[in-house]
Order: C-alpha cells, then structure tokens, then sequence
C-alpha cells in the first residue's frame, strides 16, 4: 500500500497567532508501511494553546518515529495502539496541566489522529478537530466532544439548530485542561483509493461537505501538488466567508 500526504494551514482572517498544529509522518519496516496524521488546535479562549497543540503533534510524531517501528516488526495490534495513545494522553494532559500552572495560564489542546496501517485505520479523538474517509461519498470517522454534539445525540436540538448554535465549540474536554481525559478511538478498515482528511473546526464551519468532497474526491487528488491546491482553494473559501478560526487541514490518499 502505498500514501501520498499534504497539509496547510492558516492564521485566518482575525488571530493574533495560530494556535493549530499539524504533521503527517511515514514510516516503513520492510515491506510494511503505515503512515500517522496528527492535528491539535489549541483551544480558542485559552492562552499560549499553540504550545498545548504543539506539545500534542511533537509527541505523537515522536511516538511514531521511536514506537512505530517495534510494533510494526512484532506485528501491530489494536490493543497495542490504543493503550500506548492512552498513555500518552495521559502523560501529557499531565504535564500540559503542570506547565499552565508554572505560569499561571489555562492552556488546552483538541487532538484528532490517524494511523494508517495495512488494512486497518485507527483514529483517537479528543475534542471537536474530525477525521473523514473520503471515497464515493464523505463520511465523518469521529464525534465532536461538544455540549451541542450531546445535545444532538441525545435529540435536545436539530441538526439545523446545532449548525448556528452559539455554544457550538464549548468542548466537554480537551488535553491539558480537564483533570482526566478520556480519548474515543475509533477502527476501521482503510480504503484503497480513498482520502483521509483530518481538520480543525475551522476548516469545516463555513463550507458544505458537499464542497469539500468535490475537491476531495479520490480522482481529484491524485499527485501532492494537486491535493496542496485544493487545501489552499478551501481554506481561501473559509477566509472568503469570514471564518474567523484558525484553519488548518491535512489529506492522506491511499492507492
């Protein structure tokens, strides 16, 4: 299996700084390959949430480099993915809550990740950044974290009241804030001739799915200098609508 990846990002049209963070990292062992997108967006409200969502991306890319290649020769496991995260989460919803506190700021992080791997993907979400499998149609891989998304689920508003609710982006944790966290993860199996995104709320607030998955489609993103130009096209369509929000977006083709 093979993967090509890109990633963009934007300060948008009213931030002082961007608080987003974002990588993409590959690795082989032999005849294996996988391939980890990793994006944070450092909690609107909260100061110095860039360094929360950078600690975030530097500890999963880390991960990956020292990690990755072990379990890959072992032979990876779910369990093996999904404890090791959780550790890490932990450690660093730690250590993040101790550095605020050094300095006296509340500083937080959402995290959205996706390990390709083989057949499987493996996805942990905490907050309200998403993951999509982009393939004949756009899906959604992850829950947002959110009062509203609860709310949704549990049929307290419509979907067309979540879309322009005003607490639309309270989080019901993120990293680095909340005592304890609590990761979602997610599995499945990966699609050959698909598009995994991964985003901040910022990339998808203004823009229909619609419109993202005629950039995004498969036939659409076929070399890194095409997938690049339709990150940059939607992301100058956000500002265009007056997003606010950092905006931040990272593609993964599969073949």
């Amino acid at each position: 299996m093979e993967y090509i990846a890109s990633a963009s990002t934007d300060i948008g049209i009213s931030k002082k700084t961007n608080q987003d963070s974002a990588a993409v990292k590959g690795i082989s062992v032999g005849d294996k390959k996988c391939v980890l997108g990793i994006l944070c967006d450092g909690v609107g409200g909260l100061q110095m949430g860039e360094i929360a969502s950078a600690t975030m991306v530097k500890a999963f890319s880390k991960w990956m480099t020292e990690r990755m290649p072990y379990l890959l020769a072992k032979g990876v496991t779910e369990d093996d993915v999904k404890n090791e995260w959780a550790a890490l989460i932990g450690k660093y919803n730690e250590k993040i809550k101790v550095y605020g506190a050094e300095k006296r700021v509340k500083i937080g992080t959402t995290l959205a990740a996706v390990l390709l791997l083989e057949d499987k993907y493996y996805i942990v979400n905490i907050g309200d950044s998403r993951v999509y499998e982009i393939e004949k149609e756009i899906e959604v891989l992850t829950r947002d974290q959110t009062i509203v998304e609860r709310e949704l689920e549990q049929g307290k508003i419509t979907p067309e009241q979540a879309k322009v609710d005003p607490r639309r982006n309270i989080l019901l944790q993120c990293i680095g804030v909340s005592d304890m966290v609590y990761p979602e993860f997610f599995t499945g199996d990966r699609k050959q001739n698909a598009v995994y995104m991964l985003c901040s709320d910022g990339f998808r607030h203004e823009i229909a799915p619609e419109e993202i998955y005629e950039r995004f489609k498969p036939d659409n993103m076929t070399t890194v200098e095409q997938m690049k130009e339709n990150e940059l096209a939607l992301i100058e369509l956000n500002k265009q609508r007056q997003e606010r929000d950092n905006i931040s977006v990272i593609t993964i083709r599969t073949y």
